[in-house]
């Protein structure tokens, strides 16, 4: 798993209860997830397909820090299958975890496209022999 953001918990992203509010952390989930399928993918149209069962282990609270992990499990013809596993960045406490979450890249049209990819690409392998 590779844990590409952190955000620091602040007031306004608590609930009534003062822990992390639940749909706060999915809007990020879904735009850390929707910017590694854009760059796997290598196209900027990318939409959230499917979203599988949510697992809420345990809260965040004001101040905390969390990493938000992904990483791509499959790959279709015109999609990518995401995994994600939020932790406590300082006691790796993990707070949520998603078996699935599926992008499909489209067109201008909004139609799935093929991709062609069948693995993880780092973009500094992509850039090799480009300098």
């Amino acid at each position: 798993m590779n844990y590409h953001t952190r955000k620091w918990i602040k007031p306004e992203d608590l609930n009534p209860n003062h822990t992390l509010f639940g749909g706060r952390l999915l809007q990020w989930i879904d735009e850390e997830a929707a910017l590694y399928a854009i760059v796997q993918l290598e196209t900027p149209r990318c939409v959230t397909k499917y979203i599988s069962e949510i697992n809420f282990v345990s809260s965040a609270k004001q101040g905390d820090i969390i990493e938000i992990g992904i990483v791509a499990t499959e790959f279709g013809n015109t999609s990518i299958t995401l995994q994600c596993e939020v932790r406590n960045m300082m006691t790796r406490q993990t707070i949520i975890t998603i078996d699935k979450i599926i992008f499909v890249g489209v067109d201008e049209q909004g139609k799935p496209t093929k991709h062609g990819k069948t693995k993880i690409e780092y973009i500094q392998d992509r850039l090799k022999g480009k300098f």
